[in-house]
C-alpha cells in the first residue's frame, strides 16, 4: 500500500466536487487517484476541475484498478447497496454517503458483504468526526448542564424549484427524512448512547415533487426521560441548529451539521443564566472523516462509528418513514 490511500470517486456529485474531494485532498493519510462516471466526459471534467489524475468512463474500470484503495459512494441512495457491495468484492474499502442504503435490511447486507470480504465500511456523516461533538459529549458527561431532557434539532434548506432534483425522486431514496432528517437522528443517538424505542412522525408528501416528504416533524422516544424533537425539509428557510437541555443548563449549537468556517462552529453553554461562547478549531470535518478511515485501514484498528451503527440508524429511519405515511406510533 502506498504511504498516502489512494481514492477513487464513484461519481461526480455535488457533494463530492464541492465538500468531499476537496476534503479528501486536505486531508493528510489520502489523496483522490481517479473519478468515474458513465459519462467520460462528466469524468474528464471533474478531474480537470479538481486536478484529479485519472478519469473512468465506467464504474466497473475504477474497480478494475489495482491502485486504488478506498471507494467514494456519492451515487443517489437506491444505488448505494449495488455499488458498495461490488465495491467490496473488489477488495475496496468503502466511504458512503448517508443514508447508508434504503433500509435496514439493505444496510445490513452491505455491512455484511465488507465483512465477508475483509473491507472497511464507513457511512459519510462528516460531523461527527469535529471535535467540538468530543467536548459536547464531554460537558455531557461530567454534568454541566445536569440530567439530559430533551434534544432539539432541524436541518432544513429550500431547493424546491430544482424540480428534477434526485431528492425528488421516490423511488430512488428520495425525501426530507432520508436526505436530511438522519443528521439529527444519528446525533441524539450518538449524545445520549442509546437506541430509540419508538417514533412518531408527521410529513408534508408533495406531488410536484415525486411525492416524496419535502416537510417532515418527529418525536424521537428514547428509554428514559429524553427525548429528540426535530423537524426535516426542502421547501423551507436554511437552519441547522441542534439544543440539548438538562436540568441544569442547556447546550446550543447554531451550525451543528454543516462543516463549519471558522467561527461559525462555535456553540453555547448557558447555565446559571450565564452564556458562554465555546470556542472549537476550523477544521474541515470532511478531511477529518477521511482521514479516520485512512488511519483504520493502514493500522488494523476498529473504526470509530462501525456499519452496524449505520443500520440501526436506517431501522429508525425505516420507523419514521412508516409512521409518516401511516400517521401512526411506531415502537422498535
Amino acid at each position: 500500500m502506498s504511504q498516502k490511500l489512494k481514492w477513487g470517486i464513484l461519481g461526480c456529485a455535488s457533494i463530492a466536487r464541492r465538500s468531499v474531494i476537496p476534503g479528501i485532498q486536505q486531508s493528510e493519510l489520502n489523496e483522490v487517484a481517479a473519478v468515474a462516471s458513465r459519462d467520460i466526459g462528466k469524468a474528464e471534467q471533474t478531474a480537470d476541475e479538481l486536478n484529479i489524475p485519472l478519469a473512468y468512463g465506467s464504474y466497473e474500470d475504477m474497480l478494475a484498478d489495482p491502485a486504488i484503495d478506498v471507494i467514494y459512494i456519492p451515487l443517489p441512495n437506491h444505488l448505494h447497496k449495488e455499488w458498495t457491495i461490488l465495491a467490496a468484492e473488489a477488495g475496496k474499502h468503502i466511504l458512503c454517503e448517508k443514508p447508508l442504503a434504503l433500509n435496514e435490511a439493505e444496510a445490513a447486507e452491505m455491512a455484511e458483504a465488507a465483512a465477508k470480504n475483509g473491507v472497511y465500511l464507513a457511512e459519510a456523516f462528516m460531523y461527527r468526526y469535529h471535535p467540538r461533538y468530543d467536548r459536547i459529549k464531554e460537558l455531557i458527561h461530567t454534568g454541566a448542564i445536569g440530567d439530559i431532557r430533551g434534544i432539539r434539532s432541524a436541518f432544513t434548506f429550500n431547493n424546491a424549484g430544482d424540480k428534477g432534483n434526485v431528492r425528488y425522486k421516490k423511488e430512488w431514496g428520495g425525501g426530507s427524512i432520508y436526505d436530511i432528517g438522519c443528521y439529527p437522528i444519528s446525533a441524539a443517538r450518538l449524545l445520549l448512547d442509546q437506541e430509540p424505542v419508538a417514533v412518531t412522525v408527521q410529513a408534508f408528501f408533495s406531488e410536484e415533487h415525486g411525492g416524496v416528504d419535502m416537510m417532515a416533524s418527529g418525536l424521537i422516544e428514547f428509554d428514559g426521560p429524553a427525548a429528540l424533537t426535530f423537524d426535516c425539509g426542502m421547501w423551507t428557510a436554511f437552519r441547522n441548529p441542534l439544543e440539548i437541555v438538562g436540568t441544569e443548563g442547556i447546550i446550543e449549537v447554531p451550525s451543528a451539521f454543516v462543516t463549519p468556517s471558522a467561527g461559525t462552529g462555535n456553540f453555547y453553554l448557558i447555565t446559571g443564566g450565564e452564556r458562554q461562547e465555546i470556542e472549537v478549531p476550523h477544521l474541515n470535518a470532511y478531511s477529518l472523516q477521511a482521514d479516520h478511515l485512512a488511519d483504520a485501514i493502514i493500522n488494523g484498528s476498529p473504526l470509530r462509528f462501525e456499519p452496524a451503527d449505520a443500520v440501526r440508524n436506517m431501522r429508525v429511519i425505516d420507523a419514521c418513514l412508516l409512521s409518516a405515511r401511516e400517521r401512526i406510533r411506531v415502537t422498535l
